[in-house]
Formats: C-alpha cells, structure tokens, sequence
C-alpha cells in the first residue's frame, strides 16, 4: 500500500441514533433496555442452557433485515424465511416449546417433514410445544418490521410462552429493528447488540483483521463519496500497474449482492483521479441482477463501502469458518466449509462443502479464532461468520486473504445446525473434520440455489412423494441422503434448498447430482 496514504484504523460504532428514514423509534432508551435484557440472559445461560430438559422456550424471528431493494433481486426472497426451520429440532428437548413466526404461513406438510426427524419425540407431543405464526404480507420490507406494525400478534406471541418457561429470540441478524421487537416482547436475544453490528461491515472487517495480524487484500476502506471511489482505485492503479479488475463493495451487503466489479481495461495506460470518476459508472458492474450501476453508487454512498484488488489466482478457494461467542464469553470455531461462488466473477454465494479442503482446514480455524476472541473482548455474542479467499502457489502452499465478517447467520449456519442436530455430532477445529456420536466422518454439500426452470410447478407434496419413492429422503439409521429446505419457493421459481450428507465428499456430491437428475425427470 502506498506509503503516503495512511489506511484508516479508527473502529467507529454509532455515538447517535442512525440517521435512516423509518429507523425505529427510541433508540437510546431501547439500547438501555437491551443491555439489561442481554445481562439478564447471560445469567439464564449459565443456569438453564445446559439442562435439556429445562424448561425453555424459543422465539423464531427468521427476518432478513437487510437493504431490501437488494434482498429484492434475490429469487423467492419471502422463502428464505423457511431456512431457520431447522431450529425446529430443538423441540427434541422434551420441554422447550418453539414459536416460529413468518410473513406468509407455511404449508402443513413442510412442517411435518421437519418433526419426523425429531428423535425420541413423537409428532404429537412436538406439535404441541410448537407454534406457528403468519403476518399474512408479502410486503417488501423485513418480517420484524411487519411485526412490530400488529400488537395483535405481538400478544399472541406472548401468550405462546408457557408460564415459567425462559424465553429468547433466535433472529438471522439483530438490528435496530430487532432489538425493538426485543424489548418491545421483552425478552432477550442470542445475538450481537445491533450497536456492535457495524464491526462486522466491510470497512471495519478490514481494520480488525489488521489488527489480528491477518493478510487483507490490498485496498482501502471507509469510502463514502464517488471522489473516495475514485481515489481508491486511481491509488490501486499506481501501486499495481497491472492491475485488470478490482472489487468495490457496499458495507452491509449480502451474499455478494452488494459488490461490483470495476475494470480498469479501455482505460488510459495510467488514467488520473478525475478521468477514473468521469468514467467509473460505464467501467463498474454490479454483481446484483438488474441492479444499475447508478443504483449500486447510490446505496454505497448511504452505507459506505471499500475497494480493493481483485485476488487473481490459477488456484482459488474461499473458505468461511463459522464461530460463536456464548452469552458468557466463550469462543468457539463451529465449522469450516469450502465456499462454492457463482456469477460471472465469482462473488455470489451459492453452495458449500463440509468440512473445508484438509490442506488449510486448521489454519484457517486458528484464524477465525484469532477474530473471533478479538470481538468477544468487545461484547459480540451469537453465531457470525469469517469469509477468505485462499490461493494456492506454486509450491502446494496456500496463501490466505481475510475478506469479510458476517455478524449474523449465514448460508452455512443452517446446514451445519441440521447435520449436528441429525447425528449430534461435533467438529474437530484441529482435525478439520466432522464425526457423529457413534465416531463416524460425515460431509455435506449444501446450496440454497438449487434451481431449475423444469423444477417449476413442483409442490411441496410432491417434492416428498418423489423423494420417498426415489430413496432421496435423509435416512436416519445410515446418517446419510438428502434434507431438503426453502420448499415453498420450489413451484413458483423452481428453486429451493439441499444439505447432501455423505460419508465422503464425493458421496454427497452424489445425492446432489442424482437429486437434480431425478427432478429434472419430475
């Protein structure tokens, strides 16, 4: 990096409410509340967590609170609300009661698919620890917004908890948003105090990986105008004069979403800052479907954004590792997986592999563990992900580029929940590798695009009578076949779920590849 240009170290979290039209109301007073909540839930960790048969209950909010015009380019969007259904599982707890709330109510037979796997439970006695609940809109905003707009339901929700029973909400992310519904329920959340939430925005996941004494990509942070753009990548040029391509993203992106490419071909041999601003919207493509270049600018100039080299490699992987922090501090690397990346360049998430590539399982771990006891020193609970993008050189060895944090859950948290609630298994951060209880490996492949235009029309009853029929359905007492999730959005856009267990690779790969040859013969 040049010299001259000093990188920005400064961590800033937000010191006022959020300047965002229709944030929610009380902010400081909410944020107060919150902290007592979250206190409070850290001592019910410690007391009831480890008793399964205490009595629990769990509030469901499966809310994608993100950008929606940038959810919105996502097929079936409204559907990934059904990917936290495997939180289902918990009712295996004889006590624990679930409450599971959508913006749309989910077919019978999607619910009856999940309880038939609980072990030791029948489907009656879950049933009846079980609560489902439907905001019945499809509007383009979050489910927690559509929450707090009916105390109706918010009472309902109430009165789902069984008296003496400790509540908390499960959420994809915690915002502002969330931690209205928090305190508004009063109940607390297992997850990251939405005032910590922009440690894990681009900008910041940079300057802690610096901090953790981690390899980033070369490139700058805290870009909030087109003349920051347009010197981050004028100083790129100058420092790579070969530079091809380089990366400019949103700070709260998703899935790749928020990410753009810009080129530097056609350019001049070494254009100045004011010829790469005249010219940085016709050489800058959003990897977002039918998301303008002007559109892309807009919104990273509400959040900010970074830019940085596009990593070039012969050999190239993008592995995650999954942590979490309890309520009372602990550290824990869950899962590493091998990242499977679509589009043109590479960047949207479509699929993993379980566990990651052996050859850096460990040293990409002992990485995410450096980070992930970095933010449980500045009160960060909950499950979040740390992403890479990995070269191999010509030696064997591997080369490994921090990219960003997810303080949230991800594409990879509900596969992994559904394998270790299926075997009650465990993985092994030194082994890189996952075993059952009974000791035995087990993989997986999992996509959430699992997507075809001849899948279209499939109900979700159908789907299952194929599956039974062709012997696709997890098996139980092999531990291996197929979990299917995100069912509804199959007959509209011929898209949905899978986590292919196998005990190797190359047999999970293979329940992938024979479910898309059965289904494309309907």
């Amino acid at each position: 990096m040049d010299a001259s240009v000093k990188p920005k170290m400064d961590i800033l979290l937000p010191q006022t409410a959020p300047a965002v039209s229709g944030a929610p109301p009380r902010f400081w007073e909410d944020a107060e509340r919150f902290k007592e909540l979250q206190a409070q839930f850290a001592r019910d960790f410690e007391r009831i967590f480890p008793d399964t048969k205490a009595p629990k209950a769990v509030v469901i909010i499966p809310s994608l609170t993100l950008d929606p015009v940038i959810l919105g380019k996502i097929d079936g969007i409204i559907h990934y609300e059904e990917r936290l259904l495997c939180l289902l599982m918990l009712l295996r707890m004889p006590r624990t009661h679930v409450v599971y709330i959508t913006s749309m109510p989910i077919d019978p037979v999607v619910i009856d698919y999940y309880l038939h796997l609980l072990p030791g439970i029948t489907n009656y006695h879950a049933r009846q620890r079980l609560t489902l609940l439907s905001c019945y809109d499809l509007a383009n905003k979050s489910l927690t917004e559509k929450l707090l707009e009916r105390p109706r339901l918010l009472e309902r929700i109430r009165k789902a908890i069984p008296q003496g029973h400790t509540p908390h909400l499960a959420c994809f992310n915690v915002t502002e948003w969330e931690r209205r519904l928090a305190v508004t329920l009063d109940m607390p959340v297992y997850g990251c105090d939405p005032l910590l939430y922009p440690l894990g925005n681009k900008s910041n996941s940079r300057k802690i990986f610096r901090e953790c004494g981690m390899l980033v990509p070369p490139g700058y942070e805290d870009l909030y105008t087109y003349t920051d753009v347009a010197h981050a990548l004028h100083l790129l040029r100058e420092q790579f004069p070969g530079i091809r391509k380089a990366v400019v993203k949103m700070n709260d992106g998703f899935s790749g979403e928020g990410n753009a490419t810009f080129s530097y071909g056609g350019l001049s041999e070494l254009p100045d800052e004011e010829g790469l601003r005249n010219h940085l919207l016709e050489h800058l493509y959003p990897v977002a479907h039918d998301l303008t270049p002007e559109i892309f600018m807009d919104k990273l100039l509400q959040m900010g954004g970074i830019v940085e080299v596009f990593v070039e490699g012969e050999i190239k992987n993008s592995p995650s590792v999954q942590c979490r922090v309890d309520p009372l501090g602990n550290c824990e690397i869950i899962a590493t997986h091998d990242q499977v990346l679509s589009g043109s360049e590479g960047q949207v998430f479509s699929g993993a592999y379980f566990p990651a590539d052996p050859a850096y399982a460990e040293p990409i771990a002992e990485q995410g563990m450096r980070v992930t006891r970095w933010l449980s020193k500045k009160g960060v609970i909950g499950r979040f992900g740390v992403d890479f993008i990995s070269v191999r050189e010509a030696d064997g060895s591997w080369i490994h580029y921090a990219i960003e944090i997810n303080l949230r859950k991800g594409g990879t948290t509900h596969p992994y929940l559904m394998l270790q609630f299926l075997t009650d298994g465990q993985y092994d951060a030194k082994q890189g590798m996952y075993y059952t209880a009974n000791g035995q490996a087990r993989y997986y492949f999992a996509s959430d695009n699992f997507q075809h235009d001849d899948f279209k029309g499939l109900t979700p009853h159908d789907l299952i009578e194929i599956a039974m029929c062709r012997g696709l359905l997890y098996d139980g007492t092999k531990q291996e076949g197929i979990m299917f999730h995100m069912i509804s959005a199959l007959s509209q856009y011929g898209k949905m779920g899978v986590v292919c267990i196998g005990a190797s690779r190359e047999r999970a790969q293979a329940y992938y590849d024979e479910c898309w040859n059965v289904l494309r013969e309907k």
